[in-house]
């Protein structure tokens, strides 16, 4: 019987997947993001193509099994915003994003043998004006280094935000459940 495999070491997108009920094991591919992006490609694009080149690469460790992979990129004013990594650098996104609306596009790629299934959502977030010194707050309690767009909903995150348009909330979190459990169901996965 095939396994499920998580393409990804986000602790993010473990935790969701749990949520499902499922076991799983995770495995993190070594893709170049980096390049990916250098390609001259829209900030979609980049989201498709990082999910499935993941779901590629993990197959190849994998075969026979269902390999489960998913690519998050903020696309604001046409740029690509990737993880703060630092204080300072979650400061200057936010700081940048405050008062403004931004895109963000989730992917995913499921493959199964020769299936390949792919799903992306885009969320339309408002985040609402913000004082320097709750930008400053915000960071410091939830220390949202390792989120593209220097915050985590599933937190305190959420208190950024006027406003969000999305057909699948959980995706901004990093895994569309909505068409993961679809998926999984349609492969057999016996989730219900």
């Amino acid at each position: 019987m095939s396994k499920i495999i998580l393409g990804s070491s986000s602790a993010f997108r473990k935790a969701q997947l749990t949520t499902l009920g499922v076991e799983f094991e995770c495995y993190s591919p070594d893709i170049d993001e980096d390049a990916v992006k250098e390609m001259g490609l829209t900030p979609l694009e980049v989201s498709k193509h990082l999910s499935k080149e993941k779901a590629l690469a993990v197959k190849k460790k994998y075969p026979t099994d269902i390999i489960i992979s998913g690519d998050q990129v903020l696309e604001f004013e046409g740029e690509i915003f990737n993880k703060p990594l630092t204080n300072e650098k979650a400061m200057e996104t936010l700081s940048r994003l405050q008062g403004k609306s931004h895109q963000l596009i989730t992917s995913i790629c499921i493959i199964k043998g020769e299936e390949i299934f792919e799903h992306t959502v885009i969320a339309k977030m408002k985040m609402r004006e913000l004082t320097k010194s709750q930008i400053e707050n915000y960071v410091l309690k939830d220390e949202p280094l390792w989120s593209c767009g220097a915050y985590k909903l599933e937190t305190l995150g959420i208190a950024l935000f006027e406003e969000i348009e999305c057909k699948d909330h959980s995706s901004i979190i990093g895994l569309p459940l909505l068409s993961v459990a679809s998926t999984l169901m349609k492969l057999g996965v016996n989730i219900l």
